[in-house]
């Protein structure tokens, strides 16, 4: 292995330290931490930028058409978080935010059990979990009646 180390990056690349990082957030309690750790680093970012300059509305279906995606609010749920308020993070996208917890804690083998689901099943969840946030979307911005 010529111009390369074990990890496939090339000598003074800095693969070796990131790779070992990497390699710790697959699994674990570790790689929760690491995890959640990146998480709430870059919640605290996108909530300093939405202090300092709102840029208003993210979402380009709903800046176009003024009708919410699924998704809409999944930034906002980061920018609440990071300004330290959990209930209006739950409030703005609570799929985003479920999403989010899975993915944080998919290392201590939730996301083993996700894959190990068979293909139709995921994409049930997966498409009831959007037509709920749609849903919940429509309702939280007045355009759906409850």
């Amino acid at each position: 292995m010529s111009g390369a180390t074990a990890t496939g990056a090339p000598h003074g690349a800095p693969g070796g330290p990131v790779n070992r990082s990497l390699g710790v957030a697959r699994r674990g309690p570790a790689g929760v931490l690491l995890r959640v750790a990146a998480m709430a680093a870059a919640a605290a970012c996108a909530a300093l930028v939405h202090r300092v300059n709102d840029p208003g509305v993210l979402c380009p279906l709903r800046a176009i058409t003024g009708v919410p995606c699924p998704l809409c609010g999944g930034t906002t749920v980061f920018i609440e978080l990071g300004s330290g308020h959990p209930v209006r993070a739950v409030l703005a996208n609570p799929v985003a935010l479920a999403g989010a917890l899975g993915i944080a804690v998919a290392p201590l083998g939730a996301g083993g059990r996700w894959w190990a689901l068979q293909p139709r099943t995921r994409a049930w969840i997966l498409g009831t979990a959007l037509v709920g946030s749609e849903l919940w979307q429509l309702a939280r911005l007045g355009l759906l009646r409850v």
